[in-house]
């Protein structure tokens, strides 16, 4: 395997080792001690999640939920097809979306489609992406995976760079 391969394996690996680093009853500090600040803080019922994401360049977005008295309750990678396959056409809004995954990629319009198009990128031994559509509402209306296609290292980080803050 070249280096450049290895070097775009490392945030997969990373975010597996960090799952396991994390264990029930953690506390916060360590927590951030070992990940750094999360991108983002949600307020849940009975504590609180810390997103960790690699989006827009990444492939891998990191979920840890404590409870009230900031203890891990639980950490898990969440750009997988176990996990997409929980959205819900017709149940799920857009909040219920950027709760379970984190802000995604890309946020497109498609003149085929009405509302915003959603793009995470992941893996599962190969460059995928998953676009979730939502109506004008914020409502999904539908899913759809498909891969990602990049001639080299280069062309990659290229179309990351393309989107930086989206």
């Amino acid at each position: 395997m070249q280096l450049s391969q290895l070097l775009w394996l490392a945030p997969a690996l990373l975010a597996g080792c960090a799952s396991e680093a994390l264990v029930p009853g953690m506390s916060r500090d360590e927590v951030v001690a070992r990940l750094g600040q999360p991108a983002k803080v949600i307020p849940l019922g009975t504590g609180q999640r810390l997103q960790y994401s690699r989006q827009p360049a990444g492939q891998w977005a990191m979920m840890v939920d404590l409870d009230a008295s900031g203890k891990v309750v639980q950490a898990r990678q969440v750009l997988k097809a176990a996990e997409f396959a929980r959205i819900a056409p017709g149940l799920w809004t857009r909040d219920d979306v950027e709760r379970e995954f984190g802000r995604p990629a890309r946020i497109d319009r498609v003149a085929s489609w009405t509302g915003d198009v959603w793009t995470y990128r992941w893996t599962d031994g190969h460059d995928m992406f998953y676009w979730v559509y939502m109506d004008p509402g914020g409502v999904v209306r539908r899913t759809q995976q498909g891969m990602e296609f990049f001639n080299s290292p280069k062309e990659r980080m290229s179309a990351a760079k393309a989107h930086p803050g989206r």
